[in-house]
């Protein structure tokens, strides 16, 4: 087995040698391919400075660390196992080619191209390194899939083309390329032909992008829009939606998976259970037709779209605005119209102002009828209208194509809750049946009365308890008699000419539930 790896110089170089069952207990070797020798890098006896092997018996392989690679670290390694430890007998498993680069002054691109056309980028060099022997390298995970070596003006290996000036420009080109020949591209020069170090010159990162499909959609200035693009093989892959005219310099995407993410003028949901991007677009303008690519990355250096042409008409009768009052628990009747052969699609405004299917048990779709031969008039009924239904709807067309679903909203509902009528008994005055209209308005209102007549409630109690406590501290202070057991007593004076000195007093202790005492003065004269 043979592999080829590239490292920086300065940095750290790793690669595995695999091995069979039968050689788990036997000890690990590598060599380095010298121009006529060759050198022991690893054994039982001797490591070189800077080598290291980590052996995982369990997984049978083991790893080759080589720190701070220097270019005559460059070259052809051996990895093997001693297959009789008293005499020079080996089994190699696997050769490594370690390939030492420096691209600490190199250039560096990025080059999209569609699948199918062809791929072209340059790579500059200097004057003295025009007669150096030039390389290309194609890397993916820093593991060489290509290596291509050449001193000739022009070189081509089947696809692939090389050109060089012999002034100061090798130009390279890819033709029908495929999702194949993304990745990584190191134009270099060869510093030294006997060894494995190069300077390189510039890096290209190829990207292959392929085009699955074409849909188109038009919708009307001033409605919504909703796209489904599906991508059910690769649910946790990123998706993006970008607009052609631009270059798709300005990639949309969520940035987060399963929630939805304002971008720009339009919103965005992964939905990573069923592989899904919901792009929802509001308020449509002239500006936002042209050519779109709704796409996922499948990998670093590979993606696929389906382009979308979208198209946007103005018309004065759309969007239709139109406002419904139910009552609660009521029905309400929507209706809207839209092409034949479509599907209708009723969906609510959330507090982000993105519409929301609603739950197919709520809705009824009822008999349309045709008014032209390219539109007709569908009713759909909302029934058992709760206060959690009153808001902003959007009615609308469906279309599928594909792996596109299509959702053209023209006609926005603004469904307003009644209260029913308020049972009077008989007797209480009224002059008719009483509705309130409940609107975000008047709840704002009655929420203020409620909490007003809850702080004058809270004030009156208040003063009630001070004013009590008072009355309570004052008869407090009465006096009263220190005695074990309370004296009640009533006291009458009385006066007469026959004896002007004698007075009558008398006590009395059956007044038990008197808390004062009575005193009568009366004077008879006879």
């Amino acid at each position: 087995m043979s592999k080829s790896v590239t490292v920086n110089i300065g940095e750290i170089a790793n690669f595995s040698c695999e091995y069979s069952y039968n050689h788990i207990h036997d000890p690990e070797i590598i060599f380095e391919e010298g121009k006529d020798s060759i050198e022991t890098i690893y054994s039982r006896w001797k490591m070189k400075e800077r080598f290291s092997i980590s052996d995982e018996k369990h997984k049978n392989f083991f790893s080759v660390r080589i720190t701070g690679v220097r270019p005559d670290d460059g070259g052809v390694y051996l990895c093997g196992v001693w297959i009789d430890r008293h005499s020079y007998s080996y089994s190699i498993i696997n050769t490594v080619h370690l390939h030492i680069i420096d691209s600490c002054c190199g250039a560096s691109e990025t080059v999209r191209v569609n699948s199918g056309e062809t791929a072209a980028f340059s790579c500059e060099y200097s004057k003295d390194q025009k007669s150096l022997r030039k390389i290309i390298f194609k890397t993916r995970n820093d593991i060489i899939d290509e290596m291509i070596s050449t001193d000739d003006k022009w070189y081509q290996k089947e696809r692939l083309s090389i050109y060089d000036n012999r002034q100061n420009l090798l130009s390279v080109k890819i033709t029908a390329v495929s999702p194949d020949d993304g990745g990584v591209y190191l134009c270099g020069v060869w510093i030294n032909r006997h060894s494995y170090s190069y300077y390189i010159i510039n890096t290209v990162h190829l990207h292959i992008i392929t085009k699955v499909g074409l849909s188109s959609v038009s919708v009307y200035s001033g409605g919504g829009l909703m796209i489904n693009c599906e991508h059910p093989q690769y649910k946790t892959k990123p998706k993006y939606i970008c607009k052609e005219s631009d270059g798709c310099s300005e990639r949309k995407s969520p940035g987060v998976q399963d929630e939805w993410m304002e971008n720009g003028d339009v919103s965005l949901y992964d939905d990573t259970r069923a592989g899904v991007l919901m792009v929802f677009f509001r308020e449509l303008k002239a500006a936002d037709a042209g050519t779109y690519r709704c796409g996922v990355k499948e990998s670093d250096y590979t993606e696929r779209f389906t382009e979308i042409q979208l198209s946007v008409r103005h018309d004065a009768k759309y969007p239709k605005r139109v406002t419904e009052s139910v009552y609660l628990g009521g029905e309400v009747i929507i209706t809207c119209q839209i092409p034949e052969e479509h599907k209708v699609n009723v969906c609510k405004e959330d507090d982000n102002h993105i519409c929301q299917n609603i739950s197919s048990s709520k809705l009824t779709e009822m008999s349309g009828s045709s008014e032209r031969n390219e539109e007709r008039v569908v009713t759909v009924s909302i029934s058992n209208v709760s206060v959690r239904d009153a808001g902003v709807y959007w009615c609308g067309a469906e279309t599928r194509d594909t792996d596109l679903t299509f959702i053209s909203l023209n006609t926005q509902i603004q469904l307003n809750l009644i209260m029913p009528p308020v049972v009077r008994r008989e007797g209480d005055s009224t002059t008719g049946p009483f509705m309130t209209e409940i609107t975000d308005f008047s709840r704002i209102i009655i929420i203020i009365i409620i909490i007003s007549v809850c702080v004058i409630l809270l004030l009156i109690a208040g003063f009630t308890l001070t004013v009590c406590k008072r009355r309570g501290d004052a008869h407090s202070q009465l006096p009263t008699i220190p005695s074990d057991g309370l004296l009640y007593t009533a006291v009458s004076f009385q006066k007469h000419e026959e004896s002007l000195s004698e007075a009558t007093v008398r006590f009395s202790k059956n007044e038990i539930h008197s808390d004062y005492t009575s005193v009568s003065h009366r004077m008879r004269l006879n």
